[in-house]
């Protein structure tokens, strides 16, 4: 390639030496046999650039079609660099000198150069998951609502709903963390919500409770910011009392453990012994009902007769007192030992002891009898 007049002597644009170590002039004026290092002055330089340039390109029209054609290759390059691919878990967000101009799909598309128009494409499908309590402790002691404290670990899953309001509502400081928001938001939700809890709620039956509330105050304040992000889940992986107690706290667990047990074993006992008394109870007054009526019932019979008899006896008083009289002697005599006396046996009192006679034997003479 030729070097504007410097042939076969090996020079530059800084004029080299040639070959045989004496060549022509470099750039700073120095040669073969001449001592002088005296460097150029800047336009000396200009000049020899300007020189090695015309040279390179040459002295006619050719090298003004190359520098088109390279500038052309450039300029291609440059709004080549515009088309830009969007995978099927992000969206594309469009920015125009760093204002939002559109939102893509995803696909290939186009938006203009750098520095005019840059794309942002944020994963709007990944499921994003912030730890609360996990890197320092302060973070995960809470107060309860009676005045303890618990120790509370807690992860947040959740996605970008919105990706402009994600990208411009709320500060990313790094983009490597970009949970920084959700985090803070997280953590004063679940603060206020276990302010307002009993720690035997949260330590036994409520975790999922508070979850729920968590949850729902959580996506409420980053609504409140505009933050694009939806809440999937909020789950408790630790719910303990601090270390320095926590020995006394299952010591108290376990006396609330056997609490429960006697109480168990009471109402069970109760269930047995209540039914079974009340029914008791019913069964005596059920008896005592029907002998009530019973006793009410003779007393209404004897009362009954009674006036009935009455009525008799004022019709006919005579008949009516010797039935009586032969009614009641009946009832006296009935029960009692008799003896018949033989009024015809003249001075001799012969008798006979019936009520003996029931208990004598066939064939036997019965004790005390009358002499043949």
């Amino acid at each position: 390639m030729p070097w504007n007049g410097q042939k076969g002597n090996g020079g530059g644009p800084w004029g080299g030496g040639s070959g045989n170590g004496g060549g022509g002039p470099g750039p700073w004026g120095g040669g073969s046999g001449n001592n002088n290092n005296r460097p150029p002055s800047p336009d000396e330089i200009l000049r020899r650039l300007q020189d090695w340039f015309n040279g390179f390109f040459g002295d006619g029209g050719g090298g003004i079609k190359i520098a088109g054609i390279v500038a052309l290759a450039l300029i291609a390059l440059w709004i080549a660099s515009g088309i830009y691919r969007v995978l099927p878990d992000e969206v594309g967000v469009v920015l125009r000198f760093g204002a939002y101009t559109e939102t893509t799909q995803p696909g290939l598309h186009y938006h203009l150069p750098t520095p005019i128009e840059s794309v942002l494409t944020p994963k709007v499908t990944l499921v994003n998951t912030t730890e609360i309590g996990q890197q320092r402790q302060e973070d995960a002691l809470m107060l309860t609502g009676d005045e303890n404290i618990v120790d509370i670990n807690l992860s947040v899953f959740w996605v970008i709903k919105d990706a402009r309001d994600y990208l411009f509502n709320i500060q990313q400081p790094d983009r490597n963390s970009p949970d920084l928001t959700v985090k803070s938001a997280a953590e004063s939700a679940v603060r206020e919500v276990v302010g307002r809890t009993q720690l035997t709620t949260i330590l036994q039956g409520g975790r999922a409770q508070v979850e729920a509330d968590t949850q729902a105050l959580l996506q409420k304040i980053l609504d409140s910011y505009g933050a694009g992000i939806q809440i999937t889940q909020v789950q408790l992986q630790k719910t303990d009392p601090p270390e320095q107690v926590i020995g006394a706290f299952r010591s108290v667990q376990q006396a609330l453990t056997d609490k429960e047990s006697a109480e168990n074993e009471a109402n069970s006992y109760r269930n047995d012994i209540v039914p079974r008394a009340r029914g008791e109870a019913t069964q005596i007054i059920q008896d005592a009902e029907a002998y009530k009526s019973q006793v009410v019932a003779k007393a209404q019979g004897d009362a009954e007769r009674f006036l009935s008899v009455l009525n008799a006896y004022r019709v006919s008083k005579d008949v009516t007192a010797e039935r009586l009289y032969l009614e009641t002697m009946e009832q006296v005599m009935k029960n009692a030992d008799k003896i018949l006396i033989d009024k015809s046996a003249g001075g001799v009192v012969p008798y006979l002891p019936l009520p003996a006679l029931g208990t004598i034997k066939p064939g036997s003479a019965p004790t005390g009898s009358a002499p043949k």
